[in-house]
């Protein structure tokens, strides 16, 4: 058997289904521009491909974390506005700029850095501004921004004002009203910048918290922006693996490690060849499903590191054989139901999925 035939995890990115999201989130955000988030990789997916497939569709804007994922991207994206949002590591700043990156600054000490730069190179250098409003995580404070030099913001061009909602996804949360309301009374230095506050859950709370500019991430690949409500999202992604062996018992027995799954004699189980190693979750061992010849199955005990086994005793028995393929990721909210059955969230499952998998981009049509 040929090595790059050899029994492993698909990984289908569906593009059209991408792009389709994208335009639902522009119709959404009714006249804001929306942006791309592809940080972590394309949230796993691939930086180049997700970022192509959404520059296609009409994006100009991206948000990366760290600026060496801006770096690569600006390689195919020559003409797009690529945001850092950990802003200017120190010393990073004559690289950020040579490479047309925008720097999301945090704190005084990268505005000071960013801004004698600027200085020195006699050219006003695009930067946005992050401002905490209730994150506590990133970002300037009320009283960092009122203590500011101005000559340093007068040395810089900035672009973009933004700020990160901390449960846009609860829409009765009282945080996010409180947050809209901070964002509203920012300092007056920058009410002519452009403005930006919501992210994939935000850009459904409703047109207030819209402003120039939304950042949605997780919802273009197929995570409900909305949960507790239908998934107003196409699914991106599928994950499928072929059955290495079927496992006849003949005994009353249990299955994997520790003992968690028991199975009766004339149980039959599927072994696929997915594991945590993969970033499948070990934690949706026991709670999670599959589903193979049509047929949803429980996984059956523990995911351990390379595998995964399917209790596939409802199944007719000629209707899974070796190499058939079992999808672990599936159905309108595939990832979502992975991430429940982990106790965790799809911006986990989706980021977590590892480089073992052979990737491959789709689309809808033929």
């Amino acid at each position: 058997m040929r090595v790059d035939k050899a029994a492993k995890g698909v990984l289908s990115i569906n593009l059209d289904a991408l792009s389709n999201n994208y335009r639902r989130l522009v119709k959404q955000a009714n006249g804001s521009e929306v942006a791309g988030v592809v940080k972590a990789n394309g949230y796993g997916l691939g930086a180049r491909e997700v970022a192509a497939c959404l520059r296609t569709a009409g994006c100009r804007s991206f948000f990366v974390a760290h600026a060496e994922e801006g770096m690569i991207l600006r390689e195919s994206l020559d003409d797009a506005r690529i945001f850092v949002l950990h802003g200017l590591a120190e010393g990073t700043e004559k690289d950020i700029a040579d490479a047309s990156l925008i720097p999301v600054l945090n704190h005084p000490d990268e505005l000071r850095r960013y801004a004698t730069l600027a200085l020195t190179r006699d050219q006003r250098l695009p930067t946005a501004l992050q401002l905490d409003t209730g994150m506590c995580r990133l970002g300037f404070s009320a009283r960092e921004m009122a203590a500011i030099d101005e000559r340093d913001l007068e040395a810089i061009d900035p672009v973009l004002c933004i700020s990160h909602l901390v449960a846009a996804e609860e829409r009765e949360n009282p945080l996010n009203q409180q947050q809209l309301d901070r964002f509203e009374q920012r300092p007056d230095c920058l009410n002519d910048v452009a403005a930006s506050l919501a992210n994939s859950s935000g850009i459904f709370l409703g047109s207030a918290f819209h402003f120039d500019l939304c950042r949605p991430g997780v919802a273009l690949y197929g995570v409900n922006p909305t949960p507790g409500y239908p998934n107003p999202m196409e699914p991106v992604v599928t994950l499928s693996a072929p059955v290495l062996q079927v496992h006849e018992v003949n005994e009353a027995g249990t299955v994997g490690y520790n003992a968690t799954y028991a199975v009766p004699a004339g149980g039959r189980i599927a072994t696929v060849p997915v594991g945590y190693a993969d970033g499948y979750l070990r934690s949706a061992g026991d709670h999670g499903k599959a589903r193979i010849a049509g047929e949803i199955v429980p996984i059956a005990g523990r995911v351990s590191m390379d595998l995964i086994t399917l209790d596939i005793s409802a199944l007719p028995s000629e209707s899974v054989r070796p190499d058939c393929m079992a999808e672990l990721i599936f159905g309108p909210d595939g990832i979502d139901q992975v991430a429940s059955a982990a106790g965790t969230i799809g911006y986990e499952v989706l980021t977590r999925l590892g480089t073992r998998f052979a990737r491959r981009y789709t689309r809808s049509g033929p």
